[in-house]
C-alpha cells in the first residue's frame, strides 16, 4: 500500500466536487489539529550538511516486513561505493543493509502530484491497495479497513487484473489522515485468500 497523489486520484477528486459531494473535509476542530501537529515535530528531525553526492533518496515501505527500505543516489559511483561500507551500522533498533541498486530512482512525474491544499489533504487521507482477492468484494474491503483503521469516505477501484492470482487494486479514502496511516500497518493480512499489499 502506498498513500498518493496520482493523475487517478485527482481525477477522482475533480469528479467528487463536480458532483457536489462533501466527504474528504477532516472532521477535527483546530485543537486537535494542532496537537496533531505538536506531535508530529516532536517525532521528525531535521538533518542538514548532506553531502551534495547525495543527489536523491526514496524511503518506501516493505509489504513483507515492518521494516523500510531505501533508494539513495550519489553523484558519482564512488559515493555509493562508499555507502556500501555502511553496511552493518545501527540506525534505530536494527544495523542497515546496503547493497546496489537494480533499478534506478524514477523521477516524480510533476503532473501527478496535488497542486492545491484540499488535493494534498485528500492525498494524506487516501490509500493504494493491491493483491486484492476477486472473490472479495469492494464492500468487504470496506469494513476490513473501517474495522481496524476508521471511517472510509469512499473506496474506489483502480484496476482489476487477470493473472495466476486474479487480484484486483482499490483507492480507499478516509476520513482521517490517521486512519490511513494505520491502514499502510495491515499490508500483508490475509483478505480471502491474498496477502494484500
Amino acid at each position: 500500500m502506498i498513500p498518493k497523489g496520482n493523475g487517478v486520484l485527482n481525477h477522482h477528486h475533480h469528479q467528487m466536487k463536480k458532483g457536489n459531494f462533501t466527504h474528504g473535509k477532516r472532521r477535527m476542530n483546530n485543537r486537535t489539529n494542532l496537537a496533531q501537529r505538536e506531535d508530529v515535530i516532536r517525532r521528525t528531525v531535521h538533518v542538514s550538511d548532506i553531502n551534495q553526492q547525495v543527489v536523491d533518496c526514496r524511503i518506501c515501505g516493505d509489504p513483507n516486513s515492518g521494516l523500510r527500505f531505501a533508494f539513495i543516489e550519489f553523484t558519482n559511483e564512488e559515493g555509493a561505493r562508499n555507502a556500501l561500507s555502511l553496511a552493518g551500522t545501527m540506525l534505530g533498533y536494527y544495523p542497515v543493509r546496503v547493497l546496489p541498486s537494480k533499478t534506478a530512482i524514477e523521477p516524480v512525474n510533476p503532473t501527478f502530484l496535488p497542486r492545491f491544499e484540499d488535493e494534498r489533504e485528500m492525498c494524506s487521507r487516501t490509500i493504494y491497495c493491491t493483491s486484492i482477492d476477486k472473490k472479495v468484494t469492494q464492500a468487504d474491503v470496506k469494513l476490513f479497513f473501517e474495522s481496524f483503521c476508521g471511517e472510509v469516505c469512499l473506496p474506489f477501484e483502480i484496476a482489476r487484473r487477470v493473472s495466476s492470482f486474479d487480484s484486483y487494486c482499490i483507492c480507499m479514502e478516509f476520513v482521517m489522515a490517521e486512519s490511513a496511516i494505520t491502514a499502510l500497518n495491515c499490508s500483508g493480512a490475509l483478505l480471502g485468500s491474498l496477502p494484500i499489499r
